[in-house]
């Protein structure tokens, strides 16, 4: 054999056991983790992310070092909660509907009026009830780094005004692929379209839909007042996300890394809502200067009484959930 066989020979050795030893062994090895969105880099959520990629490097020294994927670059958002649950070392910015694709029940905490102030999610995560979901969503393999960072209330951008479900019978409107919003707006009276978020600009522009929903900064974030001119303030949703890696990965680094990524996301989930509510008023002006009607007259009553079937639409939930919830908020 020669030299440069031996060589070839000798680092397969090598890497095998570096390979082959216990994760202790090579613990102070750097931890690279990718971390994925559907959303612009302007948005808070965005901007939490980066934080919380700061934070994590300082802490640890650079060890562990998190590089943010903004705008589908990995995948659709349902696509890369299914890489995490096959093991992938991936973080994702995603929402309860997404992963009742996982575990349903969790999916009631993105359902239609379920709360009136963002605050009051803070009773459901820190109930009886939400401890027994995240541990079946560790057992589905999610290890929820943050969950509860405020995403915005969601509302209505079109081509005229919605002031009451009449208004958005029959009318197109663009929805992820998503059961929640499927049933939420199947209940209002319209007709959903699944569509994915990085493709709602030309969707809209070429009138595959009529309207689409999201907070102020995603709508501002992929430049949807170029293609409509009216948003209705609606709030059907008061969004939250949650930021899940997978369990198995998680629970293979050192317990002080473990530690920092759940500190750290705490701090994250504070500074996201944080910046969404600070820079709500913002994105206001920038809307109206751009020519928008920011239509405030609407009958959210009415809405939230038509979206009350949305809540029978989940046979897959634990009975009496709706309930369960309810009562922990009261």
């Amino acid at each position: 054999m020669g030299a440069t066989g031996r060589r070839a020979v000798l680092g397969g050795v090598i890497g095998a056991a570096a390979l082959a030893r216990p994760w202790p062994a090579r613990a102070q090895a750097e931890i690279r983790i990718r971390f994925a969105h559907s959303l612009s880099t302007v948005e808070p959520a965005h901007q939490a992310a980066e934080f919380f990629a700061r934070n994590v490097a300082q802490r640890t020294n650079n060890r562990v070092r998190i590089e943010v994927f903004p705008g589908e670059q990995l995948g659709s958002g349902r696509d890369v909660n299914e890489m995490i649950r096959q093991g992938a070392n991936v973080m994702n910015i995603t929402d309860p509907g997404y992963l009742s694709d996982f575990v349903p029940d969790v999916g009631i905490l993105n359902g239609p009026y379920i709360v009136d102030q963002p605050a009051q999610f803070a009773k459901l995560l820190d109930s009886d009830w939400y401890r027994g979901v995240d541990q079946r969503l560790q057992a589905a393999g999610f290890r929820m780094v943050m969950m509860g960072g405020f995403f915005g209330a969601r509302h209505m951008i079109a081509e005229k005004p919605i002031r009451q479900p009449a208004d958005i019978a029959g009318m197109t409107v663009r929805v992820p692929p998503n059961q929640m919003w499927i049933e939420t707006f199947r209940a209002l009276g319209a007709r959903p379209t699944t569509v994915q978020w990085s493709e709602i600009y030309n969707a809209l522009q070429q009138n595959v839909v009529q309207a689409a929903e999201a907070p102020y900064g995603s709508l501002w974030g992929s430049r949807l007042q170029e293609v409509r001119k009216v948003i209705s303030n609606t709030a059907h949703f008061q969004a939250i996300l949650g930021w899940p890696m997978n369990n198995g990965f998680f629970n293979r680094l050192p317990a002080e890394i473990r530690t920092i990524l759940l500190e750290e996301g705490t701090k994250a989930r504070e500074e996201q809502t944080r910046l969404t509510l600070e820079q709500e008023a913002g994105f206001v002006d920038r809307f109206r200067t751009a020519g928008v009607q920011i239509v405030t007259d609407v009958d959210i009553a009415a809405f939230r009484r038509a979206s009350e079937p949305t809540y029978r639409a989940f046979p897959r939930w634990t009975p009496g959930l709706h309930e369960t919830v309810r009562r922990i908020l009261a």
